[in-house]
């Protein structure tokens, strides 16, 4: 789809008692600038190829689509990376960034500062060390040098936040009269004090906060962007029902086309400052719908998952001990696997498989690390058998 910005406009000036009409300037169309919105599950990853030949990476995904993103990058043509941008330290967002890393040279790394304990944070600070890459912090109301052309505004970004999502770097990138808000996970809290602090969050093509979930993108927030185009960077199917009805009701209500990663695959917009284009259809909300296989009775399965605590409690259900050796437990967000060692358990019995600083190896606990695995604001285990089946999912 194409739509023009730059309209011509007659203004009427009065001078010395004589009516004199004169014409604005419109936009001159310039180079083209593309944003990518890069298919990776339930994550995001969004490239921009600025009108001067630089490049923008934010974020990479889960682990598991660091591939995925490096394989795009390289159709593109892109062989170093001026800036990466890890919106906030969530496996969703970071976790592809370690094999952007290994594989793509980058010029600077821009981190939310938010500090976080799970192995994913830890090897990306590793890997961003040992290359020597610049790193740096920002706060709200910087500017990302990445073009003279384009505007890259810091408008939100607190390291001190309490929370991962409230932590997000958000960035508006104009070009002429096109403009985009990218969201990161930031909520409802960040939405709200950007409009109290009277922070110019307009924008012709939004990214919707945390996936179309209804703890971002309110209505009135959605008022003030005033987008002509939404994306909604999900995963089809996913376990946490995005996105929300609130969210594509909001963004429905002020007239804005929606367009879903989960239904449309890579999602390219391409801008010469006046006038962009969509490479895909409107979303029709194909893959917007949870779907989770209840674990079956009479089997060893996932019988609770406490996040904060760092707790995951395994029952065995069956009739008979079950030996674990072989077995697995995976993180799903981060992509994080626990291999059981040689331990039976009884019929009918629990055993409990413990991470963070209070994780310990005793009785019937089992310590897997002393780092953060799971993500606070969503995180599926699942428990494989020795046989690799996915015997058991939780939520």
């Amino acid at each position: 789809m194409k739509r023009l910005i730059g309209l011509l406009v007659a203004m009427l000036l009065v001078l010395t008692g004589c009516t004199e009409v004169t014409e604005t300037t419109p936009a001159v169309a310039g180079k083209e600038m593309s944003v990518h919105f890069i298919d990776v599950g339930q994550g995001d990853s969004i490239l921009i190829k600025a009108p001067n030949g630089k490049t923008m990476l934010i974020d990479g995904g889960v682990k598991s689509a660091g591939k995925t993103v490096v394989d795009y990058l390289r159709t593109q043509g892109v062989t170093k990376l001026d800036y990466v941008v890890a919106t906030h330290p969530d496996a969703d967002h970071i976790g592809g960034l370690i094999a952007v890393l290994n594989s793509i040279s980058i010029k600077e790394f821009i981190d939310s500062g938010k500090v976080h304990t799970s192995q994913t944070y830890e090897e990306m600070l590793t890997l961003i060390n040992d290359k020597n890459i610049r790193y740096t912090v920002p706060k709200a109301g910087d500017t990302l040098a990445l073009d003279p052309t384009v505007l890259v505004d810091v408008v939100a970004s607190d390291e001190n936040a309490s929370d991962n999502n409230e932590a997000s770097i958000v960035l508006r990138v104009a070009y002429q009269n096109i403009s985009f808000l990218l969201m990161g996970d930031a909520g409802h809290a960040i939405e709200e004090q950007l409009i109290q602090d009277g922070v110019d969050v307009e924008a012709t093509i939004l990214k919707a906060g945390h996936h179309g979930s209804n703890t971002s993108s309110s209505l009135p927030f959605i008022q003030a962007v005033r987008p002509l185009a939404t994306i909604l960077s999900y995963g089809q199917d996913n376990k946490y029902g995005h996105p929300h009805a609130e969210v594509v009701d909001a963004v429905t209500q002020v007239g804005s086309e929606i367009y879903g990663t989960a239904e449309s695959g890579m999602i390219v917009v391409k801008t010469d400052g006046v006038t962009y284009d969509i490479n895909a259809k409107p979303w029709t909300g194909i893959g917007a719908t949870s779907s989770i296989t209840p674990p079956k009775s009479g089997k060893v399965e996932l019988v609770s998952l406490d996040l904060q605590a760092e707790i995951v409690a395994i029952k065995n259900n069956s009739n008979e001990a079950v030996n674990l050796q072989g077995w697995q437990l995976i993180s799903v967000e981060g992509n994080q696997v626990y291999n059981f060692p040689n331990v039976n358990l009884a019929r009918g019995k629990i055993i409990y498989v413990t991470s963070g600083s209070e994780a310990k190896s005793r009785g019937n606990s089992l310590e897997w690390t002393k780092k953060q695995i799971w993500l606070n604001s969503g995180d599926p285990a699942q428990l494989k058998n020795a046989k690799g089946d996915i015997v058991s999912e939780l939520p």
